[in-house]
């Protein structure tokens, strides 16, 4: 099918259907969501976020991140991160987790955010993640174990790990990863690595490889995919991305999908434009053999983190804040649904985890 042709002549009316159910007859493993905790008293919410046939997939926003599990050393809790882990397990949706070792939300106490030696960060990243991935074992489809840990211009970045272990605490996070959770798909998730071909993803490649080499297990590797409208990577430009990651590890998905608005108030053309370009993401994991999924980083604009952060632009969801699907949602679904009767794809089930003998520590 020509996908291209198809985002010139869809007419973004209402269709039936809800995204993780046509996904999966389209080929995928899950569509998802993000959820974060402040949303968990609204039942407006609830019911959208429990519902399987509308993401098949929960990932926690913040709280399974460092501050949340081990706000002070030693002593780990799993409030936050287990509310969500709960609302998957009682609805049968998968667990995407979300992260064990980024450079971000760090906590206060001084032996994580302060230069020390390799011994000691070794030992701090081992005792985390084998706490947390530990608590959530056989639990999560997959985590994403290293967050964002390259700069725009290809560099390593500077943040406490690296300062104290080198490339090394990108190995060592992944071979304590596997140790934990043998059964769980283990990702490196970032930014800025899915418009073909810049710095970043050229610098994303060769880490991989140069973890990889040293015997840790790199499973999948995550796009974030935040965007902006009109200005989002096309189709082509994401599969020759992928395709690259594709020959490094067994499975790709998008991790973090929204799409915002640079100027509000928008219109009928701004919202036709970004339904356009959230089916540039969906028809490129489509048409990628190893795209397992796509997780949208929360689905309304009620708990949209891209105002607070980015003052003055917005909308970025699938729903409106009140609840209402955008011309966005409607195009997905319209997509997926064409992919799934034209079979383009034909199996969303992932390569097993294999078995790595991970070299000590």
């Amino acid at each position: 099918m020509n996908f291209h042709l198809f985002l010139l002549s869809s007419a973004f009316v209402a269709v039936s259907g809800q995204l993780d159910k046509v996904a999966k007859e389209a080929g995928l493993l899950y569509f998802g969501t993000a959820v974060d905790n402040p949303s968990l008293n609204n039942q407006n919410y609830l019911r959208i976020a429990r519902d399987p046939a509308e993401f098949g997939s929960l990932t926690p926003a913040n709280g399974q991140k460092w501050s949340n599990t081990q706000a002070s050393q030693g002593r780990f809790t799993y409030g936050s991160g287990d509310a969500i882990a709960n609302i998957a397990r009682q609805t049968g949706q998968q667990l995407r987790c979300h992260t064990l070792v980024w450079y971000n939300q760090l906590p206060g106490w001084d032996t994580v955010s302060s230069v020390y030696s390799r011994d000691q960060m070794q030992q701090i990243i081992t005792a985390h993640i084998q706490n947390v991935a530990g608590h959530y074992k056989g639990r999560c489809y997959a985590w994403d174990v290293v967050n964002e840990a390259m700069e725009d211009d290809g560099r390593y970045r500077n943040n406490p790990m690296y300062r104290a272990m080198g490339v090394d605490y990108i190995t060592h996070s992944f071979k304590v990863a596997q140790q934990t959770d043998p059964a769980a798909k283990l990702y490196y998730n970032d930014f800025n690595i899915e418009r073909c071909c810049n710095a970043k993803i050229n610098a994303t490649i060769a880490m991989i490889r140069t973890v990889k080499a040293a015997g840790a297990p790199v499973h999948g590797i995550g796009m974030q995919g935040h965007s902006r409208v009109g200005m989002s990577p096309s189709k082509r430009e994401m599969k020759e991305t992928m395709a690259r990651f594709s020959e490094l590890v067994d499975e790709v998905a998008f991790t973090e999908v929204d799409i915002r608005h640079t100027k509000l108030p928008i219109g009928a053309a701004e919202r036709e434009q970004q339904g356009k370009d959230y089916m540039e993401v969906v028809g490129a994991c489509l048409e990628t053999p190893k795209c397992v999924g796509i997780t949208v980083w929360d689905f309304t604009d009620q708990y949209s983190w891209i105002p607070q952060q980015y003052p003055g632009e917005g909308e970025a969801c699938l729903w409106d804040r009140n609840y209402n699907k955008k011309p966005a949602y409607h195009s997905i679904v319209e997509l997926l649904q064409s992919a799934a009767s034209s079979g383009l794809r034909t199996s969303a089930t992932p390569a097993p985890v294999a078995a790595v003998a991970v070299t000590a520590a």
